[in-house]
């Protein structure tokens, strides 16, 4: 192994932090093994295949000198945020175990990701969740390993639990009434840099054994980030009232209950925002190479997180870290619903594409033809293109083509069709076609809607509409379906008809 890439092991591979840190780690050169009580957790990664594994909690001491073997560099990247009421003697004898078993070990750096805290606050007037992380922080660093804690603040990435609360907010609620904490400082930092540091600090100096604040260039309000959020995602102004009678746990209720962020990470996340958190200093800079232009501040941090939804694409991008990935909580990643349906057909691939590619136009949307015609005639009252132009002749659709008031957005012929919608929405939306074979030559169909709200007008449309679509979408997957198989029954029908009524000649008949 060389001393320039060391072994690395990343505990909480499975979570927001050490899932995007992982091919961070493999990207600069180092080998990497992941820590996981539930390795099962880890499956489907993209970067499985080149990463060892280890089954162990880090409050087992047994698991864990087997995982650290030949480790010289563990990432510490647990704790038990919304874990129950002991969560902080869980994290305190887990931290204290680690901390034991890689010094045992002769791990040579240990590296922890925790909170910013506020200064000169007492400990006892800390949040549970920033106290905690406090103390596991002063545990490494106390366990005789050389520990470097990063503490920051908000984390502004799609993904991001702190981040999703802030989207969830803004994109649910036009107007609010909020707990005084919107109006408190701090200093977010983009997902890329904490990476970026995190990744430069396998390679800190031995005598290096202390805490480093990290933060982007910008310090801002809580509120200013809400009306940043809603300008770049295009939403109406925000209207934000401050009151002081919601209580840090009445204002993680609140939180709990208006978004899909768990109430066991909401109100952990908003008692963290009582007090100011301002980085004090950034030396950590000093041994981490600075990217092009340095650091990202909130309006550009913002802009990576939103490239998603902004590009509108349907599927999970997961190619930056700043994007929603696979393994993300289902509540992350911003808002979006979905229809999907599916049925085994007694046709095959090819004749349930070849309904498929035929779709719009004379076909119509193979289903509740009244419906799709008055969607039509509103979009255009409302200024949209309503079902002008049909679909371009009888050809092969192309990406680009229009589809009533559906544009195709991507074509692969014989398994996937999918169209963006183009009807005046409060959102995006689009339907997505897909075949596949089946056994004993037969397919299966798979149909997906998928619609991306903006804002509470998006939501409420959804729900409006919702009622509609067990007749439009399900009588779709029928007739889709029942298509293919008359015309695969009337293609061998004629096929045996025209064998049938082949001369016999003289070598047959003998």
């Amino acid at each position: 192994m060389s001393l320039d890439h060391p072994l690395c092991l990343v505990t909480g591979a499975s979570g927001y932090i050490g899932g995007r840190l992982v091919p961070e780690l493999l990207a600069a050169g180092y080998p990497v093994r992941c820590l996981a009580r539930t390795p099962g957790k880890l499956a489907g990664r993209p970067w499985i295949d080149r990463v060892e594994t280890a089954q162990a909690d880090v409050t087992d001491p047994d698991g864990l000198a087997d995982a650290l073997r030949g480790v010289e560099v563990a990432y510490y990247l647990v704790h038990s945020i919304g874990g129950g009421k002991d969560f902080e003697e869980t994290d305190r004898r887990a931290a204290t175990t680690f901390g034991e078993q890689a010094r045992a070990a002769g791990v040579r750096r240990i590296v922890y990701l925790g909170g910013l805290t506020p200064q000169g606050v007492p400990a006892e007037e800390l949040s549970p969740h920033l106290r905690s992380r406090a103390e596991v922080g002063r545990l490494l660093l106390a366990s005789g390993v050389p520990t470097a804690v990063l503490r920051a603040a908000v984390v502004i990435g799609s993904g991001s639990a702190s981040f999703e609360m802030l989207r969830q907010l803004t994109e649910r609620l036009p107007a609010m009434v909020t707990p005084r904490w919107v109006r408190t400082r701090v200093q977010p930092i983009a997902v890329r840099d904490v990476l970026r540091l995190l990744v430069a600090c396998a390679t800190l100096p031995p005598d290096v054994n202390r805490t480093f604040d990290i933060g982007g260039p910008d310090v801002v309000t809580y509120e200013q980030m809400m009306r940043c959020y809603a300008e770049q995602a295009g939403l109406r102004r925000r209207l934000i009232v401050p009151v002081p009678v919601l209580t840090p746990r009445l204002s993680g209720l609140w939180v709990g209950l208006v978004t899909p962020v768990p109430g066991k990470l909401a109100r952990p996340l908003a008692e963290s925002l009582r007090h100011e958190v301002v980085v004090r200093e950034q030396d950590i800079e000093r041994y981490a190479p600075q990217p092009p232009g340095g650091s990202l501040g909130f309006d550009a941090a913002l802009h990576l997180a939103l490239r998603p939804s902004r590009e509108a694409e349907a599927t999970v991008p997961g190619g930056a870290a700043s994007d929603p990935q696979d393994a993300d909580p289902r509540w992350s990643g911003g808002s979006h619903y979905q229809d999907r349906r599916h049925r085994c057909v007694n046709a095959s691939q090819d004749a349930v594409w070849r309904v498929v590619a035929a779709i719009g136009g004379e076909h119509g949307m193979y289903s509740a033809p009244l419906a799709w015609a008055a969607r039509g005639w509103i979009d255009m009252l409302l200024g949209g293109p309503g079902v002008r132009g049909g679909r371009r002749g009888a050809g092969p659709l192309r990406v680009g083509d229009r589809l009533d008031f559906w544009r195709v957005e991507e074509i692969a012929p014989p398994r996937l069709l999918r169209l963006r919608a183009e009807m005046r929405l409060p959102g995006r939306a689009w339907l997505e076609l897909a075949v596949e074979p089946a056994p004993g030559d037969r397919a299966l169909y798979r149909q997906r809607a998928v619609f991306r709200p903006r804002g509470t007008a998006g939501h409420l449309y959804w729900w409006a509409v919702s009622p509609f679509h067990a007749v439009v979408f399900r009588g779709m997957v029928r007739n889709i379906a029942a298509t293919a198989e008359a015309q695969e029954r009337a293609a061998r029908a004629a096929a045996a008809r025209a064998r049938d009524a082949e001369p016999t000649t003289d070598a047959d008949a003998a």
